[in-house]
């Protein structure tokens, strides 16, 4: 199986779709920004200050070529600068911002023959360098990452089944919950989430953690909700996305959750839905512009932007599209 093949080969059983129960919103459109200055697919974002912060990902080759690069964007300006290169290239680092700075976690090294080494790495955005802090105690890869306070929430995801680490088939979905403490510097475990699964999105809204959608190695798609109380240390399950979606982004904005792109087999997911957490339900929102899967997520200002991804399964086209979710 080619080193790019194996979404492909996960997009067997990818296709459940639950009816939407909700009516598509008319006042909202997507439009082209600034696209990113090379094109980037499993990259994630996040906010630092008023400007998005990009790293690492996959660049467009024949074979997985991970990136060095750090993108910053202005989204008043429309404008991107790049900003210092990560220590050595990797994919599928997971980005949060906490205590006033960004970092990134984990990540896939390629080796020499191609496999996927996963990293326990953990850098902090220090003006023009990423430094070296305390890595993860435990590996965590395709996870999802979100700052809350000064504590980095780190939760799903995959992991080596066992001492294996060279390829993604060592690798098996993971319930983790790691808490990084930017204060002390010090790791931490919280409650696992209820669902073991990768390539989820999340976001938080009024001090909770929400957990959106991912995929299951073998078993496709999922459409679950979750909600995490970091005070009570406990998860809840709430009304399913309309769509099962693996390898899609998500944002809050007007404090709703806003999910959009991913793989949802077969080909690329354009579709966007916001959840409303006072009424636990979905609204379909306008599709995104451009499908695309292992894409960017982040809100400034009250609109969400869309940023890089993959438009076709694998890393057979990776794109340098940039869209914004902004009032009709």
């Amino acid at each position: 199986m080619a080193e790019l093949d194996r979404r492909t080969a996960l997009a067997a059983g990818l296709a459940l779709t639950l009816s939407p129960s909700a009516t598509p919103a008319a006042d909202r459109r997507w439009e082209a920004r600034a696209d990113v200055p090379w094109p980037a697919q499993e990259v994630y974002g996040t906010v630092l200050g008023e400007e998005i912060v990009i790293a690492g990902g996959m660049a467009p080759t024949t074979r997985i070529n991970p990136l060095d690069r750090t993108g910053i964007y202005d989204p008043a300006a429309d404008r991107w600068r790049e900003g210092p290169k990560l220590p050595f290239p990797r994919h599928h680092p997971a980005l949060a911002t906490a205590g006033g700075k960004a970092y990134a976690f984990g990540g896939y090294r390629v080796t020499e023959v191609g496999g996927w080494t996963a990293i326990p790495d953990a850098l902090r955005l220090d003006g023009e360098a990423w430094t070296p802090i305390a890595p993860m105690p435990r590996l965590q890869c395709e996870t999802v990452a979100l700052g809350l306070g000064d504590r980095i929430h780190i939760v799903s995801g995959r992991a080596p089944k066992g001492e294996a680490n060279v390829d993604w088939r060592d690798q098996g979905d993971i319930d983790l919950h790691q808490v990084f403490d930017t204060r002390t510097g010090r790791w931490s475990l919280a409650r696992p989430c209820p669902e073991a699964r990768n390539s989820a999105a999340g976001a938080v809204i009024d001090d909770l953690l929400y957990l959106a959608g991912g995929r299951r190695v073998g078993e496709g798609n999922s459409a679950r909700l979750d909600r995490y109380d970091p005070t009570a240390d406990r998860w809840e399950t709430l009304a399913p996305m309309p769509k099962a979606a693996g390898g899609l982004a998500a944002a809050a904005a007007g404090g709703r959750l806003f999910v959009f792109g991913g793989e949802g087999g077969p080909g690329m997911i354009a579709e966007c839905w916001s959840y409303d957490p006072k009424a636990d339900r979905w609204i379909a929102e306008p599709p995104m512009r451009t499908p695309r899967h292992g894409l960017a997520g982040a809100a400034v200002g009250g609109v969400v932007y869309a940023i890089g991804g993959g438009v076709k399964e694998s890393g057979a086209q990776v794109s340098a599209v940039n869209e914004a979710l902004v009032p009709a």
